[in-house]
């Protein structure tokens, strides 16, 4: 309807275009507004205050010649000036009427559009590292990303799920070292237990398949181990320069085909236990991207070649580094060691250059809040390389924190004493989970009640929205008790029966879903989805106790059937974006 009352618009200033008052260049959309207050109409119109500079004439004088030039339409009952000279719209009946055929019609296409015009875009989310289970923490990128995928795929976009495995790097050998230490014990061997490696009860079930699966073949002597090695913390030592002299150790004891299985064994474990805790959390992915195999296939190489070709590169102390101050970057970054080994950030360059190079007309990265000093130096690579650094949009999620009766529950990542996302999921439950997620913008910190999340009241906000869902399909089966029926065409014949103002605040709500959807998607903000649910549920509750739906008069009857159904419908349609089920029964 919106969208059919902009075009009255846009014809009437085309009637001042072909009239010679208006160049025909002018660039001036046309912007609707839904009004607050129905005593103001349904939209309200600010383009005379726009075109009051280029005409030269007041804006209420404007408003009253567009008004005039308005074509005549059913939609339409009348248009009033009000203000300095915004146009307030009032529809028709009619219209207002038919958003309930229209959703009953379209079902869950309901709110969905053909915007994207299959434009292609890739959405990167979570991509945590591969060394233990995933944490309260990436369950909120889950959420979120998941959700913006979502929201830009119902309004037309092409878009593609990707999770980038950091499956190469330091990270992935104190983990390898960890599950291989943890075997050394499980093999007798006593040794203090390195400060730096990863502690959780995941290493040792891990460990406990490579001793199951190979005795003690991989076993070494404490002496061998630790022999020459520097102090670790607790003696005084460097807990980093300690746990890498570790790696070394590992890697020249078990040899290169010995270590690579212990890493592969950690690896495989970790992603597949991250593959399954996603998919019971309702993510899925399209590509599952190694970084090691980004620098097998000589991508890095290729990308850091083309940035020295450029002069972007330069040589100091015997590490190459890129000119990112160049590009807006606060200083230089290392690109290459000088032992030769590439850094992270060349990888991150490599990566997204190639997501470019496979023709995403848009990049989407979910990134945690701590990565906010990440974003220029990306984005100067993508300038150097050629590529428009705003096709990249970098959103930064802020960590969640639980409270359970009141208090912080506390979580660490190294010592393994984290609250794990599955852990979150056995105790309120996925629905709860993903809506609590996104219910603040990516950039608020979120505190999330784990006992608020687990009631059954209006206070939980999930709860109320299921709710007002499964209310309606308990008074549809309701009606073979009472020895009724639907009647659903002619209830749609009789919608002009529905003139109670709980009726007109539920028609309005539901004519403006598919802007939320279209605005959620495009600000990438799946919250507006949240709240607008929110206060759907709240107005259908309000109905459900003020009035009677299985009344005797037949017409009215199934004309409220039709409208809860609809309500009905935009409820199922808006939890599924957010990945929450519809429930029948409570």
């Amino acid at each position: 309807m919106k969208q059919q009352i902009q075009a009255l618009f846009e014809q009437a200033l085309q009637a001042l275009v072909e009239a010679g008052d208006l160049s025909a260049d002018h660039g001036i959309p046309v912007q609707l507004t839904r009004s607050r207050d129905p005593a103001h109409g349904d939209f309200a119109c600010n383009i005379a205050m726009q075109l009051a500079k280029p005409l030269r004439a007041k804006p209420r004088d404007i408003a009253t010649r567009i008004s005039e030039l308005l074509p005549e339409n059913d939609n339409l009952t009348r248009v009033e000036i009000a203000g300095p000279g915004f146009i307030n719209v009032f529809l028709s009946e009619i219209a207002r009427l038919a958003v309930v055929p229209a959703v009953l019609a379209s079902g869950k296409d309901y709110g969905k559009s053909q915007m994207g015009q299959g434009r292609r875009i890739q959405v990167e989310f979570v991509s945590a590292n591969p060394t233990g289970p995933l944490h309260v923490g990436h369950g909120r990128g889950a959420a979120y990303g998941a959700a913006v995928a979502d929201l830009l795929e119902a309004v037309g976009f092409d878009v593609h799920r990707e999770y980038y495995v950091n499956d190469a790097g330091r990270q992935m050998d104190i983990l390898a070292t960890s599950v291989w230490l943890r075997y050394l014990e499980a093999c007798g061997v006593v040794f203090p237990f390195p400060t730096n490696a990863y502690r959780g009860d995941y290493v040792r079930d891990i460990s406990a398949v490579l001793h199951q699966e190979h005795g003690s073949d991989y076993a070494v002597t404490n002496e061998a181990l630790l022999d020459g090695l520097p102090d670790d913390e607790p003696e005084g030592g460097d807990k980093e320069i300690y746990i890498d002299a570790l790696i070394e150790r590992a890697q020249n004891l078990l040899g290169e085909n010995r270590y690579r299985y212990v890493f592969q064994l950690g690896l495989n474990t970790i992603l597949d236990d991250i593959r399954d805790d996603l998919a019971e959390f309702g993510v899925t992915y399209d590509t599952w991207y190694s970084e090691r195999g980004l620098t097998e296939k000589g991508s890095v190489n290729r990308a850091l070649e083309l940035l020295r070709g450029h002069g972007h590169i330069y040589e100091q102390d015997g590490a190459l580094w890129f000119r990112s101050s160049d590009f807006g970057d606060e200083k230089d970054r290392v690109v290459q060691r000088d032992n030769g080994q590439t850094t992270y950030f060349a990888s991150d360059i490599a990566y997204h250059w190639e997501k470019f190079e496979r023709g995403y007309e848009r990049v989407i990265d979910v990134w945690g809040a701590d990565h906010h000093g990440y974003v220029p130096r990306v984005k100067a690579a993508l300038s150097a390389l050629g590529q428009d650094p705003a096709k990249l949009d970098v959103l930064l999620v802020q960590f969640a924190i639980l409270y359970r009766g009141g208090e912080r529950v506390q979580m660490s990542t190294r010592s393994g004493s984290f609250v794990t996302l599955r852990e979150l999921r056995d105790e309120v439950g996925k629905d709860a989970a993903r809506f609590f997620y996104v219910m603040r913008r990516c950039e608020q910190h979120l505190d999330f009640d784990l006992d608020l999340a687990k009631s059954e009241s209006a206070d939980n906000p999930v709860y109320y929205i299921q709710y007002a869902h499964a209310r309606v399909c308990s008074v549809l089966r309701q009606l073979p008790a009472k020895g009724l029926t639907h009647d659903s065409q002619r209830g749609l014949q009789q919608l002009q029966g529905l003139s109670e103002d709980h009726e007109a605040a539920l028609l309005a709500s539901l004519a403006r879903y598919p802007e939320v959807v279209e605005a959620a998607a495009l600000a990438e903000e799946p919250h507006q989805i949240a709240n607008f649910l929110r206060e759907l549920a709240n107005e259908f509750h309000t109905y459900y106790n003020a009035h009677q739906f299985l009344v005797e008069e037949a017409d009215l009857r199934d004309a409220r059937l039709c409208l809860i159904c609809a309500v009905r419908q935009v409820l199922a349609n808006g939890l599924h974006l957010l990945g929450v089920s519809a429930p029948e029964e409570m």
